[in-house]
């Protein structure tokens, strides 16, 4: 019974400690301060091309993110991703001589810029290695490669889009 008790005091002082900070936090896609809600925020940004095939699809996926695969709403900020994609295959068939896996990884330097002010509101680099099996079949190997691709660019999208978001709410 005193282990009953112990453990209801140590809840009960566990939420009289943290129902002060509760009103602390604020939801990062809710409405802020000012009325503009982040999803209203994000829709305001125009993603600049980016070029090559892995450039296409994390266009696409940045695009989807920031505002449903829509036009932006009013273009307030500017988005340029550069890429950089590298393979390396760790696992080599000793008898074959061929390459049995690869890694792709794909580093992706953000800046948003206002366009209004030309300021830059917030850059970095964000990054993503995705694996495939190969196999002695060419066209295997190079949908594996593109699948992979997809992944990575999806999985970026994601990481700049929440980076994004994190710095327009520091912003306020």
């Amino acid at each position: 019974m005193s282990s009953l008790r112990s453990f209801s005091r140590i809840v009960a002082a566990t939420l009289a400690l943290g129902l002060p900070l509760a009103g602390c936090f604020q939801p990062l896609y809710g409405t802020s301060v000012g009325g503009v809600g982040m999803a209203q925020s994000l829709a305001s940004i125009a993603v600049t091309p980016i070029p090559d095939r892995l450039g296409y699809y994390l266009t696409n996926e940045l695009t989807f993110a920031f505002h449903g695969g829509g036009a932006p709403v009013d273009q307030k900020y500017r988005l340029t991703v550069t890429l950089r994609e590298r393979v390396q295959t760790p696992l080599v068939d000793t008898v074959s001589g061929r390459a049995t896996a690869a890694i792709i990884g794909i580093d992706a330097d953000y800046r948003l810029i206002s366009t209004e002010t030309s300021r830059e509101i917030t850059s970095g680099t964000a990054f993503v290695t995705e694996d495939y099996d190969r196999s002695s079949q060419r066209f295997a190997n190079i949908r594996a490669a593109r699948d992979a691709e997809i992944r990575g660019a999806k999985v970026l999208a994601d990481q700049i889009r929440t980076r994004i978001a994190a710095a327009l709410v520091a912003k306020d």
